[in-house]
Order: structure tokens, then sequence, then C-alpha cells
């Protein structure tokens, strides 16, 4: 298992998973500004891309799809609760968010899309990834679980965990689509059952594990105890 990544624009993560070098991979979250950087891990590591998966529709997370894409005629992968947001961006914004990226950015909508399927595992350039979704941040935000043997890291599983959850914290929610008791049952069903040492890759910012938060992150403190008043809700990711 190899595992690369690399902050975008806006501090968006973007990864790289395959078997191994020189093998076939698939592309995570290319998000503003990531063509030339994913270009060169991708030479440097002799990687060959056969599918871009988004874990939720936000334009920092899927600016640089339709070109990384369309570069190589590969199928860009996204949850259908979130499919209208390739096509219209704008539509996962505030107005003021919009108003801030009028006329700085010209997207494009990738030609070939499909859905992912919670619960599915599908096989991708050799690896066995699980979907699961998870709402809250976006409506068709997921989670993408990979076994991690073979990797760096010491443990059964890694989880490409987008703006669900960082490392102290979860993807904001006042954005369409965002809703704190959703993001709550979300993390109270798909995060907090993961085994302690479940390797995290987050959207933004750096990795962590699920056993770390589970001490330490107050939202799922907060899922886990759905009495217990939690924090105010956070602002950090798009």
């Amino acid at each position: 298992m190899f595992v690369a990544g690399f902050p975008a624009v806006f501090g968006t993560n973007c990864y790289v998973v395959a078997p191994a070098p020189g093998e076939q991979c698939v592309v995570v979250d290319p998000g503003i500004g990531a063509v030339d950087q994913l270009d060169e891990l991708l030479a440097e590591h002799r990687l060959h891309p056969a599918a871009v998966l988004l874990t939720h529709g936000h334009l920092d997370h899927t600016f640089s799809v339709a070109p990384v894409c369309g570069a190589r005629g590969i199928t860009a992968y996204v949850h259908p609760g979130d499919r209208e947001l390739l096509a219209d961006p704008s539509k996962g914004f505030t107005s003021d968010i919009n108003q801030f990226f009028k006329g700085q950015l010209s997207y494009t909508e990738p030609d070939d899309v499909a859905e992912l399927t919670d619960g599915a595992t599908i096989s991708l350039a050799g690896l066995e990834i699980t979907i699961d979704h998870a709402p809250g941040h976006t409506g068709g935000s997921v989670l993408f679980r990979l076994p991690a043997a073979g990797s760096v890291w010491d443990a059964d599983q890694i989880c490409l965990s987008g703006d669900v959850l960082f490392a102290g914290s979860i993807g904001r929610i006042d954005l369409p689509g965002g809703s704190m008791p959703t993001m709550l049952t979300s993390l109270r069903e798909k995060i907090l059952p993961l085994a302690d040492d479940t390797v995290v890759l987050p959207g933004h910012g750096p990795q962590t594990t699920v056993g770390r938060e589970r001490t330490s992150n107050p939202y799922l403190r907060q899922a886990a105890e759905p009495d217990e008043v939690g924090p105010a809700a956070p602002r950090r990711g798009w």
C-alpha cells in the first residue's frame, strides 16, 4: 500500500493511493491548484491514475477533477447527494463565498461521472475501497476506507475522511446541505464504530487516528453522549 498527499489551495489535502509505486492509483480530492503538484507526484512515483474519488462536492475538493480526468480518460466518482455540485459548485456555498469566487475561477464539469453507494466496496487500481455515506458537512459526504496492510502504518485500515472528521474538529455545517444533527449521527454511526488504530487522513490538516479523536475531539464526545452540550459549530474547511 502506497499513500501520498499534499495540500492544495485553501489547505485542501489531495491524496493518491496505490498498491505500490509504479502501479495504477486513485486520486482523491484534486482541489484548486492541484494539477501541477499532482503531476509531479505521479511522475516521481511512476503512478498511473485509474479514477478520481471525491469525498464531497465542494469546489476546494473538486476544482481540478475535470482536467485530471480529461487528460487520462478516467471516471470521477461522487455520491449522488453531491452530484449536482459537480454541475454547479455555487449550490454548495453561501452568497458571500460565491461572490468571493465570482470571475476568479473557471470550473468545468467532468465528462464521465459515476455514483458511489453507501456500504459498497469498489475495486479500482488493485484496491478494495469501502464507501460510507456520512452526511452532515454536505448531503453527499462520504468516507473511503481501505485495508492498511503493507502501508507505513501499523493499523488495520485507513480512512480518508474528507471534511467529516479532522484532527480535533469536524467540517463546518453552516453551508447548504450541512446539518449538525446529521453530522453527529454520521460521527456516531460511521466514525465511532471504527477501531482506535484506524488512520484518519482528513480533507484538511494533519493525519490522526480514531482512538486519538475518540478521547480528544469534542464533537466525537458529543456524538457518543447525545445529551451532552457540545462546542459551537466549527468554521474550518469549506
